[in-house]
């Protein structure tokens, strides 16, 4: 999915991850705040929940906000949003992993490599699929 970097609420969640890759966590958190403050559709409220999501400090907290990008997401009638739901699924399924909801995190990590042939092929992509593919592998090795 292709983001428009003109956008507010994308450049907003830019500034914020160039405060927190600063070492300004409590500036980026505020940044990524603003960003959800202020979104006028879908597309950016899917966008701006996602960045809030990086900046909690539970995991609970965390996927309450990983659920808010995702139900935005699929809301989403663009075809181009497909790429996100692996990224999507696996932050949930890390969430619950985290949490040792092993059920749900298998049911999250299993929607993830359902999505996975959406992702591109580059840095990214794989990225995404080794994430999916490790955590598949650590639920496995827990027997859920």
């Amino acid at each position: 999915m292709q983001f428009d970097p003109a956008n507010n609420i994308v450049k907003l969640c830019a500034q914020g991850i160039n405060l927190e890759g600063q070492g300004k966590i409590g500036e980026s958190f505020m940044t990524f705040q603003k960003a959800w403050e202020e979104p006028t559709n879908d597309v950016e409220k899917f966008i701006s929940a996602h960045y809030v999501a990086r900046g909690q400090k539970s995991i609970a907290d965390r996927l309450h906000w990983d659920k808010i990008a995702l139900e935005f997401a699929l809301k989403l009638k663009d075809e181009a949003v497909k790429s996100n739901f692996p990224s999507l699924y696996l932050n949930i399924a890390k969430c619950y992993e985290e949490m040792k909801d092993f059920k749900n995190a298998k049911a999250n990590y299993l929607l993830a490599f359902s999505f996975s042939n959406s992702l591109p092929i580059d840095g990214y992509g794989r990225m995404i699929k080794s994430g999916i593919a490790s955590g598949i592998e650590r639920i496995s090795i827990a027997d859920v």
